[in-house]
């Protein structure tokens, strides 16, 4: 199934996408959400992000061909970051250029994980029961900011500035990722295109290790990292990173 987000007639709300339709539910996305029988088209609704996480947790170095070929050693454990919440924007919304940061801001594709159950020193094997399902993702990244300071790497100012964080459009929750590709294309030219059985951590790894660190609650996502094409962007340019099985998530930078 393919679950989203939505405003429609000043109202949000949350259902099923199916064909040309958003068949709508109540109650939690996450606890067995109930069918109210509404149809809605598809062309008379608003996107919202597909969720609201508490947090955003963001792997940096978790893909074998970007860490050969920037020379940069196999990590014995996820190496990650957390992005503002209120980073986070939908499908078709604008990524605002930052007010107080004029550098180098850059688009990441990635494949993100939606927890669906609270998830706490979880073992490897019970992880995928905790997992709602994937969505695809923008890691956008202000570049200068990482290692202006070098006293201090600012990750999280520098991925975490408003709409930094696009997510959709959708959440797919019968997705497969061992088999996937994902692709990004700027201005409509494709700048990545990898597979993500290229993972040092797979997703599910990424969710019982990370569960032994901080309980994952559910709403929470969790971004599996990107790998070789990644460029700053110019404003005025639309990126969509693409997922066959998931959709197209586009966004206009500026």
């Amino acid at each position: 199934m393919k679950w989203m987000r939505f405003v429609h007639a000043g109202r949000a709300g949350f259902g099923t996408l199916e064909a040309d339709a958003v068949h709508v539910h109540e109650g939690s996305m996450f606890d067995a959400p109930r069918p109210t029988g509404e149809r809605v088209p598809l062309a008379d609704v608003e996107w919202l992000p597909p969720v609201r996480p508490g947090k955003v947790v963001g792997l940096w170095n978790n893909f074998r061909a970007a860490a050969e070929k920037n020379g940069w050693a196999a990590p014995a454990e996820p190496l990650y970051f957390l992005k503002s919440p209120g980073s986070v924007t939908a499908h078709g919304r604008p990524i605002p250029v930052p007010a107080s940061y004029d550098g180098r801001v850059a688009y990441e594709g990635e494949l993100a994980v939606v927890i669906g159950r609270s998830a706490r020193a979880v073992a490897p094997a019970d992880a995928a029961a905790h997992v709602f399902g994937y969505t695809c993702a923008n890691d956008v990244t202000a570049l200068e900011l990482l290692h202006r300071d070098a006293s201090f790497a600012q990750w999280t100012r520098a991925k975490s500035f408003d709409g930094f964080c696009p997510l959709g459009p959708v959440i797919a929750t019968d997705f497969d990722p061992a088999g996937a590709v994902l692709r990004t294309l700027v201005g409509g030219r494709e700048r990545q295109h990898y597979p993500l059985a290229d993972m040092f951590f797979a997703p599910l790894e990424l969710v019982s290790r990370i569960s032994h660190d901080m309980t994952l609650e559910p709403g929470d996502v969790i971004l599996c990292g990107t790998s070789l094409g990644v460029l700053p962007m110019r404003p005025g340019t639309q990126v969509e990173v693409v997922v066959d099985g998931i959709g197209t998530l586009a966004n206009v930078y500026g």
